[in-house]
């Protein structure tokens, strides 16, 4: 199954942080870790498996709680694959969530978005503030509470996120998460099972 991207370009579109940035423009004469590419396992893999997800879609925290942990143990730890994980919010949370992770330390954003998934209807569903539940996710990661109001606040991050889920869905003609590539072939939902993930790694 994918979790259809809906109204996305409305309710990422409304951000006011989204109105021009001049601090976006002064930006891209720096590079800045926080837009590394973040790839975990054998960089000679010869298949490259590519997720974009949000981390607050149901059907990616079910892949990442139910299938991902083996993908780890049997394709990754033994360096038959490299994974890449691409960030595509559907919602002003989930680029919250996004930006949070992008601003740990690299080592610690594969552990904080797993953590994430994991607690999805504790955060990201709760109803009392999930901006409050997520200030608390990104506390027990390391994160100082002044940073997280920073992070939260921060248009030039927040603009670059959303325009690079842009620009991908368009190249990809991503309707919905999770999306995946295989070596460049793609498929647009969650494999469901190790089974499966493994018939698409032999295919690549």
């Amino acid at each position: 199954m994918t979790q259809r991207l809906l109204s996305r370009r409305t309710m990422l579109g409304a951000l006011p942080a989204f109105a021009a940035s001049t601090q976006f423009a002064h930006a891209a004469e720096t590079p800045d870790t926080r837009f590394t590419p973040r790839i975990i396992g054998n960089p000679h893999a010869p298949v490259l498996v590519q997720e974009w997800f949000s981390l607050t879609c149901t059907h990616c925290a079910h892949f990442a709680t139910d299938v991902f942990p083996e993908v780890r143990k049997r394709f990754i730890d033994t360096g038959k694959i490299r994974y890449q994980f691409h960030d595509f919010p559907l919602d002003q949370i989930g680029l919250i969530a996004a930006a949070v992770a992008r601003s740990l330390p690299e080592e610690r954003y594969e552990p904080f978005i797993m953590s994430l998934f994991s607690r999805l209807q504790q955060w990201a569903f709760s109803s009392s503030d999930p901006i409050e539940h997520l200030r608390q996710e990104a506390a027990l990661a390391g994160m100082a509470p002044s940073r997280f109001d920073a992070i939260r606040n921060d248009q030039t991050l927040a603009k670059e996120l959303y325009e690079q889920s842009q620009n991908d869905g368009r190249i990809y003609s991503i309707q919905g998460t999770p999306y995946f590539r295989f070596n460049d072939k793609p498929f647009a939902q969650d494999p469901e099972t190790i089974e499966k993930f493994a018939e698409l790694v032999r295919n690549a």
